[in-house]
């Protein structure tokens, strides 16, 4: 256990000498209480995919006790399109193991996530959260496994152009300071959210990166650790709105937008998947990928149409899904190939210790890496909702265990090249592709519905509602109509620059 919290920059993690996997009310109430904490800040996600705020004055211990245990009112119809306004209270409750210092309070304030509970204090099925605990239950469920995920966040940071050390247009990825400019700025978002409990695996520089009317556009990438999905969920959520709000304090904006300009890379949101079983990674065999990970990867080609709807929620998201731009167009799976839809990305099974090789002096050792081996789906992006995408993602995996055919379908759809170039254009033909419109998303979503609703993961008015908001941007023919007119492009990019 002292593992789990050895250096650990979550405060709470240090003062209560417990991972926050474990912290109960008691743990809150003598945090706030060892630490002068003044506010609490109950957030939760509404339908528009951004954190909501509630903020409590702590009045007294009976009112602490109270608003813990009880959580508060709100109007549910004010977050969600699917609640009538006639009906529309519901309960947020907070979950102690999100707990965090909030980095940006002038008092000092303890911030949680919430849950959503309906009048009869059951968890609302509908709420983006519990949409995901369920399709990660039904994958349990399914499988007798568990399902794990995290997130490459991957933003532009836009500031004034000092005219120094220019970058080289299209090429920053891990570029360094001076020619980076923005690394100072990553790396301070790096420690808040870990210090809010943000497992994360590293920071970088990428690929975009440009000037325009005055202004410098850096693209950056903050990738994080594989955990259970709720948990991987709630870390995106709250690392999104970390980095918005110490972009406001330095001056710069923030844009998770998948496509802000013609030519330059568009940004991601790259989910890695590992299925686990009693503390194994199941997504190796024998140092080879596994027949676990094979069905799992059926899935996601099977259902790999429909889950566009919710990765891919705007149409500046299908500007980004075009050949030759590092992002996928074709359904299709191979071995850390960047032009397919799923990646197998690199996994340590050389079965070389590298360490001893480059530090001669360091004693060979045998240290499991096994764990390192996921998966990694290329085509959603930042106008994501992330308890949605990955609630799909669950779904869809799970899928692959239903599948009689799981790996006949894994082998038909694997690809060991890179599918763009001219000599696999017959490869490529005969290859499905992903849908190029919201509008073609809401069609496939329709058509492959039924695995989704299986098992009671999404309900039949949530996917409505998913369905309908995605045809009302009537954008069937959209990418072809001002394909070359930069000025209805940066008009439709300004439309949707804070998506997500």
């Amino acid at each position: 256990m002292r593992k789990e919290i050895e250096l650990s920059p979550n405060r709470l993690v240090a003062f209560l000498g417990k991972p926050h996997t474990e912290f109960t009310r008691e743990d809150i109430v003598k945090y706030i209480c060892g630490n002068n904490v003044e506010m609490v800040n109950f957030m939760y996600p509404a339908a528009d995919g951004r954190l909501k705020t509630l903020n409590f004055v702590i009045n007294d211990m009976e009112y602490l006790e109270t608003i813990l245990t009880c959580g508060e009112r709100v109007d549910g119809s004010s977050l969600f399109p699917f609640i009538e306004a006639g009906s529309s209270d519901l309960y947020v409750v907070p979950r102690f193991r999100t707990a965090f210092l909030d980095p940006f309070a002038e008092r000092p304030t303890l911030t949680m996530l919430c849950s959503f509970f309906d009048k009869d204090g059951r968890p609302l099925e509908s709420s983006p959260e519990q949409t995901l605990r369920k399709a990660c239950r039904a994958f349990t469920e399914t499988t007798g496994m568990t399902f794990e995920s995290m997130g490459e966040l991957e933003f532009y940071v836009i500031g004034d152009n000092d005219g120094t050390f220019p970058a080289t247009d299209q090429r920053g990825y891990h570029e360094s300071a001076p020619y980076a400019k923005y690394g100072n700025f990553r790396t301070h978002c790096m420690a808040y959210i870990a210090q809010a409990g943000g497992r994360i695996k590293y920071g970088h520089s990428e690929v975009g990166n440009f000037t325009l009317d005055g202004k410098t556009y850096e693209q950056n990438e903050i990738e994080f650790l594989p955990v259970p999905a709720e948990e991987a969920a709630d870390q995106l959520m709250v690392a999104k709105w970390i980095i918005r709000n110490l972009a406001d304090e330095y001056g710069y904006d923030i844009t998770f937008a998948p496509k802000i300009t013609t030519g330059k890379a568009g940004s991601g949101l790259h989910i890695h998947m590992r299925i686990m079983k009693d503390g194994r990674n199941m997504m190796l065999d024998d140092g080879r990928i596994s027949e676990t990970a094979r069905r799992a990867i059926a899935g996601m080609m099977e259902l790999a149409p429909a889950i566009t709807a919710f990765g891919n929620t705007n149409p500046t998201s299908y500007f980004r899904l075009v050949p030759h731009q590092e992002a996928p167009t074709n359904i299709c799976w191979g071995d850390r190939n960047r032009s397919v839809l799923v990646r197998v990305p690199l996994g340590w099974t050389a079965k070389t210790d590298m360490c001893a090789l480059a530090n001669p002096l360091e004693t060979p050792s045998q240290r499991d890496t096994a764990q390192k081996q996921t998966v990694e789906i290329r085509s959603a992006d930042g106008s994501a909702d992330v308890y949605l995408l990955m609630a799909a993602l669950a779904v869809a995996c799970r899928h692959g265990f239903e599948l009689a055919d799981a790996l006949d379908i894994a082998e038909r759809t694997y690809v060991s090249v890179n599918i763009h170039k001219d000599e696999n254009r017959d490869r490529l033909a005969s290859l499905a592709s992903l849908p190029d419109s919201c509008v073609a998303s809401a069609g496939c979503l329709e058509r492959q519905r039924e695995c989704f609703e299986r098992h009671g993961v999404f309900s039949r008015a949530m996917i409505d509602d998913i369905i309908n908001r995605l045809r009302a941007f009537n954008d069937l023919t959209l990418r072809r109509d001002i394909e070359g007119n930069a000025e209805k492009m940066m008009e439709l990019v300004r439309r949707h620059f804070h998506c997500g």
